[in-house]
């Protein structure tokens, strides 16, 4: 990792999170080319702020990624398309749980420990809120501390992390954000009945099997 502290500008942090997500999720596609992780950063789904990165965007982003050590061409992709991947492994050695959490707060901004446990399930299930508490302290708690806990909104049931790979996170962004999530309520709320059902699901296929077993003797 550089000795000097990871700063990152927001097309940078798009383009890193992008990777890192697009590995974990859909590996058959990874390393991306520079139109496929043009497309990622720009998704209108999974992505707070949606952003508009042209080609150009992309390609200065790559490069300050690659003078820090966190992106660059793949060293392994043939073909006469150059793609690209992230390098976050070698720099940080992240646990697959630091990894996941990282990813969704770049791509995210800053969130509860329930809205990173149901964002992450594709990249790394946690089974309680105490694994994503657990995960979150262990990046807090770094020589150079890649994440923090923010103060609690008002009225808010809990409180949010953001990463700090992009430098401290300033009070008044932070308020920001808040109002940006009230606006957004509604979307919270269908993705945590969608969590539920997809647990709902989980908990009726297992008695399902129970049952068959029984009768099955």
């Amino acid at each position: 990792m550089t000795a000097e502290p990871i700063v990152l500008t927001a097309a940078e942090a798009r383009v890193l999170g992008a990777l890192m997500e697009k590995e974990a999720t859909t590996p058959e596609y990874y390393p991306l080319s520079l139109n496929a992780l043009v497309n990622a950063c720009n998704q209108k789904s999974n992505r707070e702020p949606v952003m508009t990165l042209d080609e150009a965007e992309v390609r200065q982003a790559l490069h300050g990624l690659e003078e820090l050590r966190l992106a660059g061409p793949s060293r392994t992709a043939e073909g006469r398309v150059t793609k690209y991947e992230h390098t976050v492994g070698e720099a940080f050695n992240f646990s697959r749980a630091e990894a996941a959490l990282v990813c969704v707060l770049l791509l995210r901004g800053p969130q509860t420990p329930g809205e990173l446990r149901g964002r992450t399930e594709r990249m790394h299930r946690f089974e309680e809120i105490g694994d994503v508490l657990a995960g979150l302290e262990k990046l807090m708690q770094r020589e150079q501390p890649l994440a923090t806990v923010l103060p609690r909104q008002p009225g808010a049931r809990e409180s949010r992390y953001a990463h700090l790979l992009s430098g401290a996170v300033e009070a008044g962004s932070f308020a920001a954000a808040g109002s940006v999530g009230e606006s957004t309520g509604s979307d919270e709320r269908v993705e945590a009945l969608e969590r539920e059902v997809a647990e709902l699901r989980r908990e009726v296929a297992a008695l399902q099997q129970k049952i068959d077993g029984l009768f099955g003797n």
